[in-house]
């Protein structure tokens, strides 16, 4: 079965274009670890509006001597529930930081220990957590492993046809056969 060049030149720019854009979104959640930076999912309003529900925050690792107040920080719960909230106090005798949530009233209960810092938020991509967040829990991590083996075989399909094409055109057509 012959391709027609027009579909197989569209197949081949399609399939660049998907495959171009699973490689910068793996990058944007994986790649930027190879830089010391973590990539957390924002799930509260607690931050807003600087950090809406649904971005994606890229963290870097600082050491806590160099926050000062008014600085956002990301920080492990004592549940290992990551946090990102503004530093309004730091008591440096204890180690201790005092934070709130730009959008709540009051400050958090309880304050974070220096040992509990995990750096400070350089960027963020709004919406890009959703997605994020999805593929990284069940049912979503099954579906992207889906997809992305579903995209490498739509890659290859083509060259395997074309492969199929030049064995039957190098095969004779007529059954006979020479020997020498």
């Amino acid at each position: 079965m012959q391709i027609p060049k027009k579909i197989k030149r569209a197949w081949d720019i399609a399939s660049t274009v998907l495959v171009v854009i699973v490689v910068i979104f793996a990058i944007l959640l994986a790649g930027v670890r190879l830089f010391g930076v973590q990539v957390y999912s924002v799930i509260s309003g607690s931050m807003e509006p600087e950090y809406p529900v649904g971005s994606l925050i890229y963290v870097k690792k600082i050491d806590p001597t160099e926050i000062e107040v008014n600085d956002v920080i990301t920080y492990v719960l004592p549940n290992d529930t990551p946090s990102t909230h503004r530093v309004i106090r730091i008591d440096e005798e204890n180690q201790l930081f005092y934070t709130k949530g730009d959008a709540n009233k009051t400050e958090d209960g309880a304050p974070v220990h220096f040992k509990n810092l995990i750096g400070t938020p350089i960027f963020k991509i709004p919406l890009l957590g959703y997605i994020a967040y999805y593929i990284q829990h069940p049912p979503g991590m099954y579906i992207a492993i889906a997809a992305g083996a579903i995209l490498l075989i739509l890659v290859f399909l083509p060259d395997l046809f074309q492969k199929d094409e030049k064995k039957d055109k190098k095969s004779p057509s007529n059954g006979d056969t020479t020997q020498g």
